[in-house]
């Protein structure tokens, strides 16, 4: 099963590469909305550093979409899905196993970047630790989420808008604090509360994942 579970993950990461719709298409959607921002905000440099965080999310989340779609859909088109579900593993371990390749494809480059990115909208050295530990563990909340939406839509042709509606209020809880953890440093009680509020989506995403999104695919295949 680790052997089956590695090659998943492998060749995920592989087409994902290999077609450009893994993290190069996502850095360069953030590279250009964190550009042209500064640019729209303004000279202000103060208020820039107030709303640095909630577009640094803003543009994490909308770039798990650009490529949620993509998580089953070829694989529908192509059969794999059918392998998966005539294999003698758990569809359940295979499917989270595809959502995980995506978080390392995307979310997680993303997330690890975000210290760099930030210095662009003039965020805090002293924030920067832990808006990188917000964004890993939301990135991965993201993904999860993500996979869900793309096993309910992967028989569908152009279902990348039913994606963003299904999923986007399952995300308002990440971003929210998310947000809210980048932002602890000007609040007494501290970034641990939100933080510890994300380790729960997070592992409640995982626990839901697999389960849902095995449902949804062995669904379009009855």
């Amino acid at each position: 099963m680790i052997r089956a579970l590695a090659a998943i993950l492998r060749r995920d990461l592989v087409l994902g590469f290999r077609q450009g719709g893994g993290a190069a298409a996502a850095l360069s959607f953030i590279l250009a909305v964190l550009v042209m921002v500064p640019l729209a905000i303004g000279p202000d440099q103060n208020l820039l550093q107030r709303l640095a965080p909630g577009i640094m999310w803003l543009t994490l989340l909308l770039a798990v979409l650009l490529t949620a779609e993509r998580i089953f859909q070829q694989d529908y088109e192509d059969g794999t899905i059918d392998a998966l579900v005539s294999s003698p593993y758990p569809l359940e371990l295979l499917v989270c196993c595809k959502a995980i390749a995506h978080w390392l494809g995307t979310g997680l480059p993303l997330a690890l970047l975000s210290p760099f990115l930030a210095l662009m909208l003039n965020i805090r050295e002293s924030s920067i630790p832990v808006l990188l530990a917000a964004m890993i563990l939301g990135s991965l909340s993201l993904s999860l989420l993500a996979s869900i939406g793309g096993a309910l839509t992967a028989g569908l042709r152009r279902g990348g808008l039913l994606v963003n509606l299904l999923i986007l209020p399952l995300y308002v809880p990440v971003v929210v604090f998310g947000v809210s953890a980048s932002l602890a440093e000007t609040t007494p009680q501290g970034p641990a509360p939100s933080l510890l509020v994300l380790v729960a989506v997070a592992l409640l995403s995982l626990a839901i994942q697999p389960l849902a999104s095995a449902a949804a695919l062995r669904a379009y295949l009855r």
